[in-house]
C-alpha cells in the first residue's frame, strides 16, 4: 500500500521537497495501516455512538439573565444615534 505523496501534497496544495516526501511516504503508509488494522475489528452487535461517554447535555432555561444595560453605557459614548455607537467613517 504505497502511496504516492508528491500526488498527495500536489491536490492538497502543498509543496514538498523529495527529501520532505520520501520521510513522509512510510509515515503515512503506517497510518493507513493502522486504518486497515481497524476495519478488521469485529463491530457486529455494537452499536454506533456519537460520543464514548453515554450522557446528556444539561440545558437550561432560556431566561435573560443579564439586565439591560444599553442605555447606561451609552450615555458614557461620545456619539450615539437611533440606540447605536456612531463612529468615524474610516472607509472613503
Amino acid at each position: 500500500m504505497d502511496i504516492d505523496v508528491k500526488k498527495i501534497a500536489n491536490l492538497s496544495r502543498i509543496r514538498l521537497t523529495q527529501s520532505e516526501a520520501d520521510e513522509l511516504a512510510p509515515q503515512l503508509n503506517s497510518i493507513l495501516g493502522y486504518i486497515d488494522k481497524l476495519s478488521e475489528v469485529n463491530t457486529d452487535g455494537v452499536a454506533p455512538t456519537a460520543h464514548p461517554h453515554d450522557v446528556a447535555m444539561p440545558q437550561r432555561a432560556d431566561i435573560a439573565t443579564n439586565p439591560d444595560r444599553r442605555d447606561a453605557l451609552q450615555k458614557v459614548a461620545p456619539r450615539t444615534e437611533s440606540g447605536l455607537y456612531v463612529v468615524p467613517k474610516v472607509i472613503e
